[in-house]
């Protein structure tokens, strides 16, 4: 083996990495957020964990990607460690797709069909395919598709590369007795799990390992130690992945170590217990790419079965290995480690944005029943720790998005980021003006003073009406509701009209000695934060309209609303004024 030909391998292994790498981005993409939905809605039972996490790892061709959502998910509270036992388990599985596929570089035939099978033959005809799709088709669907395309002809282009390059080795034999220090099984595991944690993917380790296969040199005493090593290797990016992480995800990380770990040991100890009692005639036979799909596959499934009744003892192994600490009894609000998969992190993010509408309309519950039922220290101790949680919301989001936008993203993904980032700061204005309500009802406790029997009645109606539209804003934002969005500015239009009458109207108690100049200043800032509250609903409305047409012209939509679609607009602000008169 020349110079030239450790060049095409290392050459070959360039590409064959890209490829992975392209073919795992353009499937991440093409389930999208959906991938969240998956794992997040799972049941406590291991066996459906299982099912689903060999699917999602067969389908982005990637188990530490999958690990590595899982402690992410464990971190940020999302996911129980009960529930990411069995998902860590069926990522194990689901990863031997991808040597189920490259297995397919050894098939030999003259037959026209089978030689299509060939990746040398196919992955020319993605390739090509893929790039027409990326290149002239405008739909984004139809992009991550082709990606998926052109990833997998370039990864089975590296591999054939591969493969030609050390195929000069058949006859070399200073190779051969290499080869024969690894039916050492410590040797073997040792080298398999280094070689697969330096490139952080067992699924290229295997590919590495079957591209040798064809030299015809390596057996399945050779083989069989190095894959186990390969299932152990593959756990060091959950490992990275869980430093820094609270308990439960470095648990999770341990989970995944532990499971191969005793996987390995076990699967060795029956594999050459039953050698020596039986004599395995296959054992010194040289191994095709097809046999190490099959070793593969068997370890996984055979550890799994193995393992999968002791879910609860590995759940209490980790807890063992990793104790409790105070310090990590709360949840991480948003997880850096799920900017490597940007679609789960930015379904993360509006999960947490949608916690921060909640907090908005349950403090205005809050705060509307003091006008019904007086002033409370335990009301307004709910209201201030809301607006506290908020703020720590918004400063949070703030930082990930903006890390979050640098990603590579697609374009819904692009306008749910776009729109929380619009949207966060009203939420936290909002949630501040409730607060301004409860402090001048305080204010006014306090001082022991009262409003006029005609300003509660005012005050009750506004209340109302402010109630409704942050239900509506903070509704329409979670579901993404554009026609709900709709319903906000007829309303916000009535918000400002009765805010101006109520002054009037309280001027002229004034005048009259029906209400006090003390009471007048707080009265006058509740006034100011409803008006205020109900701008702010606004903008989360226009928000989510313009941002669904790819556009943010706030003045521009607003006159439209009023003047373009008048017959609508009054029609909607006629019935709010009926509902909401003084």
């Amino acid at each position: 083996m020349d110079f030239f030909s450790i060049l095409t391998l290392f050459g070959g292994l360039a590409i064959f990495l890209f490829g992975m790498n392209v073919m795992e981005d353009g499937l991440e993409k093409c389930a999208g957020g959906r991938l969240k939905s998956i794992l997040e809605n799972l049941t406590s039972s291991p066996v459906k964990g299982v099912i689903l996490g060999a699917a999602v790892t067969a389908v982005i061709q990637s188990s530490s990607a999958t690990t590595v959502m899982v402690v992410g998910f464990v971190n940020s509270g999302i996911m129980r460690l009960s529930q990411a036992v069995g998902i860590i388990m069926g990522a194990n599985i689901g990863t031997a797709a991808t040597s189920w596929l490259l297995s397919s570089t050894g098939i030999e035939s003259t037959n026209f069909f089978l030689q299509l099978l060939k990746p040398s033959s196919f992955a020319p005809i993605f390739a090509c395919i893929g790039i027409v799709m990326t290149m002239f088709m405008k739909k984004e669907r139809t992009n991550y598709i082709g990606t998926i395309l052109i990833g997998f002809g370039v990864l089975m282009t590296g591999m054939e590369l591969m493969s030609s390059a050390v195929a000069p080795l058949t006859e070399n034999d200073q190779f051969r007795n290499f080869l024969v220090l690894f039916s050492n099984p410590v040797l073997g595991v040792l080298t398999g799990a280094l070689v697969t944690a330096v490139i952080q993917s067992s699924s290229a380790s295997v590919g590495i390992l079957q591209a040798l296969s064809v030299t015809g040199g390596i057996t399945y005493s050779n083989a069989i130690p190095i894959i186990m090593g390969q299932n152990i290797g593959t756990c060091i990016t959950a490992i990275l992945a869980s430093i820094g992480a609270n308990k439960d995800a470095q648990r999770a990380a341990v989970i995944h170590l532990s499971f191969n770990l005793i996987g390995t040991f076990v699967f060795l100890i029956l594999y050459y217990a039953l050698d020596a009692m039986i004599g395995f005639t296959f054992v010194d036979q040289s191994i095709n790419a097809l046999g190490i799909a099959i070793v593969h596959t068997s370890f996984k499934l055979g550890t799994t079965a193995i393992m999968l009744p002791f879910a609860k003892q590995l759940e209490q192994l980790s807890r063992f290995i990793i104790r409790d600490g105070e310090e990590d009894k709360r949840y991480k609000l948003l997880d850096e480690r799920l900017l490597a998969t940007p679609a789960i992190a930015a379904h993360q993010a509006k999960s947490i944005t949608d916690n921060m509408a909640m907090y908005c309309v349950d403090s205005l519950d809050v705060v509307t029943s003091m006008f019904d039922d007086g002033f409370t220290e335990k009301a307004y101790e709910i209201i201030t720790d809301n607006e506290n949680e908020v703020d720590r919301y918004e400063d949070k989001l703030g930082t990930y998005l903006v890390k979050l936008s640098r990603q590579n993203l697609t374009s819904n993904d692009s306008h749910m980021i776009s729109n929380i980032l619009h949207s966060i700061g009203d939420f936290e204005r909002i949630s501040d003006h409730e607060l301004n309500i409860a402090s001048a009802i305080k204010e006014i406790h306090d001082k022991n003073l009262s409003f006029s029997a005609a300003a509660m009645r005012e005050s009750r109606v506004m209340a109302g009406a402010i109630s409704e539209i942050v239900g509506l804003a903070a509704n329409a934002f979670i579901n993404n509701d554009t026609e709900m969005a709709k319903d906000i500015e007829p309303l916000e239009q009535l918000i400002d009209k009765l805010t101006r009458k109520m002054k009037r109207h309280h001027i002229k108690r004034l005048k009259s000695g029906e209400c006090s100049i003390e009471t007048g200043f707080s009265f006058a800032d509740i006034l100011t934060s409803c008006e205020r509250i109900a701008d702010h609903c606004s903008n989360i409305a226009v928000c989510i309209i313009q941002v669904s047409d790819d556009a943010f012209d706030t003045h521009e939509y607003l006159n439209s609303v009023k003047y373009e679609g008048e017959n609508d607009f009054n029609r909607k602000y006629d019935a709010y004024k009926a509902k909401y008169s003084i």
